[in-house]
């Protein structure tokens, strides 16, 4: 096809005279006829070769100068048939009135039959060859049934007849729709005289068939309805589904939407708790600031100046030790130095502070005994033993004895070192 439209813009140019050869050459099939292009040959369906293509509700460009383009109508044709001095089985003649609803045929292979058989035809042409054949048809179904079987069962009439015309129509490409017998009499009142009831049977037979029409109408109605019904059904059922679906979305962005808020909140929330730790640090860095100045700072100056006072202390003492030990030492060398005569020296030196502190502490005592000496002879020696007396039996120490341990020392013991001195001696010793 494209071929031959280039070929047509080679031959004639011009668009426009492009548009209308176009126009003029494409056809467009209606649903209710057949295009026929003749004029080339191809092989059909059931393996005949024609010299024509078929075009069927669509539309086709018809090939210039090889073609030629033929429409036959498919629509019904309604036929009244009218048979009379139809004799049937037996010499009786009838009168047959009837309609016959024919159309050609669109399907393959019978339409064939119709181009071939009645291809540029009018429709009365072909309605007139139609209503012969069925005629025809008939006359035959009439003569092998009685009037009897003809006027009792119609449909067995009409069956038979359908059956009788079918092949006929065939090959003429024509197809019996519907076929109805109206009416069915004779000149010489032969089947008048059959009787009422089959008159009655035949009423009874027309009502019954108008009942199931309508019926078969009612029912069909019912079928619509619910058909209708169905889908007003289907479409709120959608309507729904898509409210549903759309209720969904909304929800789900809302629940982004609150989660994206929820979100922000919680990032503010931890921002704010953030900064509020860095302000928490900052005071805690403050307030250890402050305790070291306030308290950690004054406790260690605190404790170096008690250290430095404890080690002056220390230093005092370790000095004052040193002191008494270096005056020990040298009495320990002066006492070496005096001889026997030392210790004596010694104690009586060191014997009134003695006396004095053993007085000051002595609490008043009984005198459970009295020495009497005599002073007649007077003398310092006199006085010493007496005073001697009187510290033994105050305090109960016996500085005679001490005396004679001292002597018993010098005959040959070692001296008292600082630590076996008496404890009542000065700390000065």
């Amino acid at each position: 096809m494209s071929v031959i439209i280039a070929l047509l813009v080679v031959l004639f140019g011009a668009t426009g005279s492009i548009v209308l050869i176009i126009k003029n050459l494409y056809y467009i099939c209606q649903p209710s006829e057949v295009l026929i292009f003749a004029g080339d040959r191809r092989t059909v369906s059931d393996g005949r070769k024609v010299g024509y293509r078929l075009v069927k509700g669509g539309s086709s460009i018809r090939k210039p100068l090889l073609e030629k383009t033929f429409r036959m109508e498919l629509t019904n044709i309604i036929i009244e048939l009218r048979v009379t001095n139809a004799y049937s089985k037996g010499g009786i003649p009838l009168k047959v009135d009837g309609v016959a609803n024919i159309k050609i045929a669109g399907e393959e292979p019978t339409i064939h039959n119709a181009i071939e058989r009645l291809l540029g035809k009018s429709r009365e042409e072909v309605e007139k060859i139609a209503r012969e054949t069925l005629e025809g048809n008939l006359r035959g179904v009439l003569a092998s049934l009685t009037p009897e079987q003809v006027n009792e069962d119609k449909m067995a009439f009409v069956r038979s007849l359908l059956d009788e015309a079918e092949d006929d129509l065939e090959q003429l490409g024509l197809i019996l729709d519907n076929l109805q017998i109206q009416n069915i009499s004779d000149d010489v009142n032969y089947l008048n005289s059959i009787g009422r009831k089959q008159q009655a049977d035949l009423i009874r037979d027309a009502r019954i068939a108008e009942a199931q029409a309508k019926a078969q109408s009612a029912l069909q109605a019912a079928e619509n309805l619910k058909r209708t019904s169905l889908r007003q059904i289907e479409a709120r059922i959608e309507t729904t589904r898509a409210d549903a679906d759309r209720r969904l979305q909304n929800a789900l962005s809302q629940r982004t939407a609150a989660i994206s808020e929820a979100e922000s909140e919680i990032a503010a929330e931890v921002a704010r708790t953030i900064a509020e730790l860095a302000v928490q640090r900052e005071r805690r860095n403050q307030v250890e600031q402050q305790l070291q100045a306030d308290v950690i700072a004054p406790a260690e100056a605190a404790c170096e100046e008690a250290r430095a006072r404890a080690k002056g202390n220390a230093a005092s003492i370790i000095e004052d030790g040193r002191a008494r030990a270096e005056g020990i030492r040298e009495l320990a060398e002066t006492w070496r130095a005096a001889g026997d005569n030392a210790r004596e020296i010694f104690l009586f030196q060191k014997l009134e502070g003695l006396l004095a502190l053993l007085v000051a502490t002595v609490p008043d005592v009984d005198v459970e005994k009295v020495t009497v000496i005599d002073a007649g002879g007077g003398g310092s020696a006199t006085k010493i033993a007496a005073f001697l007396e009187q510290l033994r039996q105050s305090t109960g120490v016996d500085l005679t004895r001490t005396l004679q341990t001292l002597g018993g020392a010098d005959n040959g013991q070692a001296p008292l070192r600082p630590s076996q001195q008496s404890p009542h001696s000065s700390p000065e010793a």
